[in-house]
């Protein structure tokens, strides 16, 4: 399940996945968030804290955050991975060279840290 983390700034867009991730939670909490704060900010500061396996992520779940990531591949600003796993983290903090925005790994004992960063509205 995805929700949405509380008390972040309006152009943050902020998500906690547990349990199991499927499309319906892409469809009725990613989705409309996403998309009202690129079109009310233009452009979008995505983090989401991982709380689950991406062994929990149904197929439709990775289908339609592919398609989200390629719908707003010029609004990203910063996109930020708070997670316990390193491999997931060394990924995070590499995978930028394919999307035109800074992104950053972090583990979920800075969480704080994550949130401080992609509030700002810096790039870096």
């Amino acid at each position: 399940m995805i929700e949405v983390i509380p008390g972040m700034p309006p152009y943050v867009t902020a998500f906690r996945a547990t349990g199991f991730v499927t499309k319906d939670d892409y469809y009725k909490v990613i989705n409309p968030f996403v998309e009202n704060v690129a079109t009310t900010f233009g452009k979008i500061n995505y983090m989401l804290v991982l709380n689950t396996s991406l062994k929990n992520y149904t197929v439709g779940a990775w289908i339609q955050d592919g398609l989200l990531g390629l719908r707003y591949f010029s609004k990203w600003r910063k996109l930020a991975i708070v997670t316990e796993k390193d491999s997931i983290k060394k990924f995070t903090d590499t995978f930028g060279i394919f999307i035109p925005c800074p992104t950053k790994g972090f583990k979920m004992d800075e969480l704080s840290k994550a949130n401080e960063w992609i509030s700002d509205l810096e790039k870096h």
